[in-house]
């Protein structure tokens, strides 16, 4: 990718007040995208891909609902195979195959996992067909190539060697077999960079508070509102899309009360334990009564989820783990842990909802201007903006295609979805530079674990990296009380990924929110202290942003003793919002 290109895709605070200078001009846009999750996201890198005017706003961060906490998979879904839905898990297949191969390879890594078997001859043999099929579907969706390695049967003693700490009781054999991992938010944040790399316009902490319309009903823009300065401006827009997740409802009634996706949420909870409390090489899926079971391996610490619980509460913002939610997980972790984890053992929760979509629209109808699959729909809400909702990360990139396209309508057959072949930011070199990972090591006195990390975090840009370190030597030291990261990291979460808040970069640029007891809270100071020059924080600022960020820790862990959603969200609607 070119310099022009590069320098285009650093999200910042200035490219942030340009944008809402430039979506904001006489000429407006083509697409409007409302929603920085990672369908709104791909919708954005789509609509830009294609040549069109488009600008993506989000009255929060990116990543800052769902697409943050999900189990941070990409897979195809092989429960589904068991309910026979063959093009679903194909779809899905496909794009962990283009995800693995082409378009995120330093983002998206091949992750096993084994599936354990109670009984030795019929569950191996019909669990054998299904995984098989699996297997079959994804070297099909990838043109005949094999993007992870097939199953392997494992006795009880071959089961052992693989995962040491599985209890004996709990298994008779095992079959391994491949999906993969990513860390979601840094997916969405680079999809985002990758559209505004192709002329997309982002705005983070932009609320769409009332959308226009002409005399004749068709929405023509939308009023929006710069929660960080409080200007409130217009965007013209020939066509506005409506992927705000949990929040569908809501960005609706901003256009009608009467036509519109039903959305649900479900809750789904994980928590995360120290990488050397399982002794593993490979992750576990199964089935729960309620849901499904992965203790999923990352490089310091184990993720283990999830539930799927209703969720009720008014307040979509905040979902947060109880202690029923905990106690939970830990129960089916147990299940297959020999040496079982207690409360004692859990570094971080996090917590996600899910929007499921209901059966019928809002008005009841089965309307022909609605594409419906099971996992999403895309429907008109009035002349000149439509919705979309359901779906799953692995999928994304289908889900945009289809929002645009309906988006164009006639126009979409001379002006077709490109992205199956367009890399996100870090990907173009990528293998080359991991080839070189001894070389980086030596070069920079790194070991290999944090080299590992630096390529996944951000591929071929690491010698982005690498050249402000030699510019400014002390971003090369560890943040003294995470010294996983460099401060680097922090400097590169506010020049490139959009970060404005002590938040951004602790819960969805470095995540130590997942992996410190205290989620980050030690590191916090002297993380203000690299951001405060680059954002012209005043000393009041920086400790309002500390005292902030201490009082979401501490509701967040006065609500994990809570028995309730509706207990445990009171908590965390005393923490001051930051902004708006």
């Amino acid at each position: 990718m070119s310099a022009t290109f590069t320098a285009k895709s650093h999200l910042t605070a200035a490219s942030r007040t340009a944008a809402l200078e430039a979506m904001t001009d006489d000429a407006g846009v083509d697409i409007l995208v409302i929603g920085g999750g990672v369908t709104g996201a791909g919708i954005a890198l789509d609509a830009a891909t294609r040549g069109l005017r488009t600008a993506i706003v989000d009255a929060g961060d990116w990543a800052m609902g769902t697409s943050a906490w999900s189990s941070k998979l990409v897979h195809g879904g092989l429960r589904y195979l068991y309910n026979l839905d063959f093009k679903l898990v194909s779809e899905a297949l496909k794009e962990r195959g283009l995800l693995l191969e082409r378009t995120a390879p330093h983002l998206v890594k091949a992750q096993p996992f084994l599936w354990p078997l109670k009984l030795p001859l019929i569950e191996r043999a019909y669990s054998a067909v299904g995984i098989g099929m699996y297997d079959t579907l994804a070297f099909v969706g990838a043109g005949g190539r094999k993007t992870v390695p097939a199953q392997q049967h494992f006795t009880k003693s071959g089961t052992k060697k693989v995962f040491p700490g599985i209890k004996d009781s709990a298994f008779s054999g095992a079959i391994q077999f491949y999906d993969a991992r990513v860390d979601d938010a840094r997916l969405v944040i680079d999809l985002v960079r990758t559209a505004a790399g192709y002329g997309a316009l982002a705005a983070t902490r932009t609320k769409v508070t009332g959308v226009e319309k002409d005399a004749s009903g068709r929405v023509t823009g939308a009023k929006i509102l710069d929660l960080e300065t409080g200007a409130e401006k217009t965007v013209k827009a020939k066509h506005i899309i409506n992927a705000t997740g949990v929040w569908t409802e809501e960005t609706e009634a901003l256009a009608t009360q009467d036509a519109g996706l039903k959305v649900l949420a479900s809750k789904g909870v994980h928590i995360t334990v120290p990488r050397n409390r399982i002794k593993a090489t490979s992750g576990i899926f199964t089935k729960t009564e309620k849901s499904v079971l992965f203790i999923i391996p990352w490089q310091r610490y184990w993720i283990i989820g999830t539930t799927d619980t209703p969720y009720t509460q008014q307040d979509r913002l905040n979902p947060v783990a109880t202690r029923e939610d905990i106690d939970y997980v830990l129960m089916q972790a147990n299940k297959l842990i020999a040496d079982e984890l207690t409360h004692d053992d859990v570094i971080s929760t996090f917590a996600g909802l899910r929007p499921l979509l209901q059966p019928v629209l809002k008005d009841g109808s089965d309307k022909s201007s609605t594409k419906v699959s099971r996992e999403h729909t895309v429907t008109q809400i009035a002349p000149g903006m439509s919705a979309i909702a359901g779906g799953k990360l692995t999928t994304y990139r289908v889900m945009a295609e289809d929002a645009v396209d309906f988006a164009l309508g006639e126009r979409a057959k001379t002006l077709p979805s490109v992205t199956e072949n367009i890399k996100l930011v870090g990907a173009e070199g990528y293998e080359v530079l991991a080839s070189r990972a001894h070389a980086l090591a030596a070069e920079n006195g790194w070991d290999a674990a944090r080299t590992d990390h630096l390529l996944e975090r951000y591929g071929a840009e690491l010698t982005d990296i690498i050249a402000q370190i030699e510019e400014d030597p002390s971003l090369g030291a560890p943040l003294a009380a995470a010294p996983q990261f460099l401060r680097a990291d922090v400097l590169q979460a506010v020049r490139a990924e959009g970060a404005l808040h002590l938040e951004d970069v602790l819960i969805r640029r470095v995540r130590l929110d997942l992996e410190a007891k205290d989620r980050g809270l030690a590191a916090a100071e002297e993380i203000i202290s690299i951001m405060a020059p680059e954002l012209g924080w005043d000393e009041a600022t920086q400790q309002r942003e500390l005292a902030t960020y201490r009082k979401r820790v501490e509701a967040i862990e006065a609500a994990s003793t809570e028995t309730s959603d509706e207990r445990a969200t009171d908590h965390l609607m005393n923490v001051p919002i930051i902004v708006g």
